[in-house]
Order: C-alpha cells, then sequence, then structure tokens
C-alpha cells in the first residue's frame, strides 16, 4: 500500500496537480483539438499512485480511475490500466465503509474525510457511478449514506443529523467545542444528496434511499434563510449559530449553486415539483443579485466564476424554463472574461478548470466529456 506521507501528493492531487489539469488536454483531445500523445505525455510524469487511507477521488488511485475513465470514454483506451484500478477502488471503498460503520457502531460523530465529496466515500461513489455502477461497492456507499442520514445524539442528549462532524470547518484535525453540520457540496450534505439523487435517477437504489434524501432535503429546509431578494443557505450551522446569515458568495463548493443543484436533483428523482422551483427560483436569485455576483473575484471552479458558469449549465439541462438559465450565461462569460487568470494551473482554482468551464460555455459548444462528474453536477 503506497501512502501520502511518501510521495509527493500534488502530482496527484485531482483537485490542485497534474491529474486535474490531465482533464484540459483529455477534453481537447476528444474534441479533436489536441492529440492523445499529449495526453499520455501528461500522464505518465505521475508516479506510484497513493492507495492508502488517504486515497479519494480527488487523490491518488481513485484520481487517477476517474481521469483514465474520461480519457478512456467508450474506447478501449488505457483497458488494462483501468482494471487494475478498479480492483483498487473496490477494495479501498470496502475498507473505507468497514471503518465507518465501524464508527457509526461505536456512536462517535463523522468527519469531513470519512463522508465528503472532496476526502471521502462520497467522492468514492461519484467514481463508482461512473465506473461500476452495478457493483457491490456502489450499493455500499449508497448503504452507508443512508445510515449516514439517520438522526444521532449529542452528549448530552440532543438529537442531531448524522453527518454532524466532531471538528471544525476549516480546522479539520482540530477538535470544534460542539461540533458541527456543513451544507456545502464540497464538503458538506449537499454531496450525498447529490449522490444519492443522481444514482436514483439513473435507477441505481438500496433500501431507505428515497428516506435519506427526504432527511436531507428537510433539514436544508429547517436552515433556509429567505427575505425579498434571495433564497440561501448557511454554510454550516453549530448548536447556537449559522454562518452566514447574510447571502454568501455563489460559489459552487458552498453558495447556493451547489445547494440549488443539488436540490434540483433530488427533487427530480424524488418527483417533488415544488421543491425542484424553489430550487430554481433561488439561483435564478443569485443570477440575479448584483451585490451577489460581485462577491465572485476569481475564475476557478470551486469558489469563482468558472464554478458559476457550470452550475448554471447543469441545472440549465434540467430546469423547466431553461432559457432563463441560458440568457444569463453571456452576462457571466463577460464577468469571467474581466478578472485576472489564476495564478495556479490545477482544476479547482486554476487554469484548468476555469478554461474548461469557459470553454463548456461557449455558445453553440457542449463538452466533449462529462468532466465535471467529480463536482457532482451530473
Amino acid at each position: 500500500m503506497t501512502t501520502a506521507s511518501s510521495l509527493n501528493t500534488t502530482r496527484q492531487s485531482l483537485a490542485h496537480g497534474p491529474l486535474g489539469t490531465a482533464l484540459l488536454p483529455i477534453e481537447r483531445a476528444h474534441r479533436g483539438t489536441g492529440s492523445w500523445q499529449a495526453v499520455h505525455s501528461h500522464l505518465a510524469t505521475i508516479g506510484p499512485l497513493i492507495d492508502g487511507p488517504e486515497a479519494s477521488l480527488f487523490l491518488g488511485a481513485p484520481a487517477m480511475a476517474y481521469v483514465l475513465h474520461l480519457a478512456a470514454a467508450d474506447s478501449d483506451r488505457y483497458a488494462g490500466a483501468l482494471h487494475t484500478l478498479d480492483t483498487i477502488v473496490a477494495t479501498h471503498t470496502r475498507r473505507r465503509l468497514d471503518a465507518a460503520h465501524a464508527r457509526i457502531d461505536d456512536g462517535a460523530q463523522t468527519s469531513f474525510a470519512e463522508y465528503d465529496l472532496l476526502r471521502g466515500l462520497t467522492g468514492l461513489g461519484a467514481l463508482l457511478l461512473r465506473r461500476a455502477p452495478e457493483g457491490d461497492a456502489l450499493k455500499g456507499v449508497l448503504e452507508y449514506l443512508v445510515r449516514l442520514t439517520e438522526p444521532i445524539s449529542s452528549p448530552d442528549g440532543r438529537p442531531l443529523p448524522g453527518w454532524w462532524v466532531w471538528h471544525g470547518p476549516t480546522h479539520l484535525d482540530a477538535p470544534m467545542p460542539g461540533g458541527h453540520a456543513n451544507a456545502g457540496l464540497a464538503h458538506g450534505i449537499a454531496g450525498p444528496l447529490a449522490l444519492l439523487a443522481l444514482a436514483a435517477r439513473r435507477g441505481i437504489t438500496v433500501p431507505g434511499h428515497h428516506d435519506a434524501m427526504l432527511r436531507i432535503c428537510r433539514w436544508l429546509d429547517r436552515i433556509r434563510q429567505s427575505d425579498h431578494a434571495s433564497t440561501r443557505w448557511p454554510r454550516w450551522v453549530t448548536s447556537t449559530t449559522v454562518v452566514p446569515d447574510h447571502p454568501a458568495t455563489p460559489s459552487w463548493c458552498y453558495g447556493t449553486p451547489g445547494l440549488a443543484r443539488a436540490q434540483q436533483l433530488a427533487a427530480i428523482a424524488l418527483g417533488d415539483p415544488h421543491r425542484q422551483r424553489m430550487a430554481e427560483r433561488a439561483l435564478l436569485a443569485c443570477l440575479s443579485g448584483p451585490l451577489q455576483l460581485a462577491q465572485l473575484t476569481s475564475r476557478g471552479l470551486c469558489h469563482g466564476v468558472g464554478g458559476l458558469l457550470r452550475t448554471v449549465q447543469r441545472v440549465a439541462q434540467d430546469a423547466e424554463d431553461p432559457a432563463v438559465f441560458k440568457s444569463h450565461l453571456r452576462e457571466l462569460r463577460e464577468r469571467f472574461l474581466a478578472l485576472r487568470p489564476p495564478k495556479e494551473d490545477g482544476l479547482l482554482e486554476g487554469t484548468a478548470g476555469a478554461v474548461l468551464a469557459f470553454q463548456s460555455a461557449e455558445p453553440d459548444s457542449e463538452p466533449a466529456t462529462d468532466w465535471d462528474a467529480c463536482l457532482l453536477l451530473c
């Protein structure tokens, strides 16, 4: 087993390293505007793959499996490597599931690293939904997420959502008095909601699947904040506060766009037109609010205009009225171009992700791959 401590993890990071930047030459190769040799050369620089406890959709062997899956598409390209990686990912997922269920059995609180999109089982589930949708590993992840949504008790006996974590929202290795529950798509419960919904839309469900989605949606309803200008959700909730209590940056990772997409997907899976309408209106309020858009100061996917661009396009594909979302794309492209290019090359906050988002949003242009599946937008 290769662990993160023995290697340069940045090289194997889908978020910030060459694995993430590889998605751009892969997209170009599929479009015919780049070469497969450039892809091969890019990937050849990445060394022995991390498959230890730290491995995730965004790091190591699972991240490589995701990248090669996009490169292969419907061909036999990288077939041997993918077969090997599929076995590694399935074994790794089983280990992670065993640890997660043991934690629940012990009555302990969870962590981002256990369940979220970037580091946890939700991210592995997003990969498995693409690579092995009928397999036992994905079924295991979905069953775990159902269990994750079941209420737990705080030390003083108060009921808490099952995804209530023991650490803080930014210091992930430091205990936080009372812990917190995160709402966002990257680290919070919107990620599991999106994965459960995407699986259900493909006809893949486990016992309690729809009840789990409903529990998450009802919690999001309880923390939802609305006024004459917007509908929004706090980034996180503690036992005494919500953060923030005003419109946050309309970003993919924490803001209304990601939460709106997750709830739109859930509403479609649950057959709930009222929730779908609410989610779509919440995103429209973001797009129509200059003060909210002004908070976007980068081109990136995670916190910037790039992430909003791609989210809007995905919402439009499933919206009751796609045209109202598409009408905002020109303004978002102009806002994107008015900002400075990122200083780094990576996917989530760098040039690769920004270019992918902008290219995908150009008129009469559709991406050749579902490169944004790692964001749980599709």
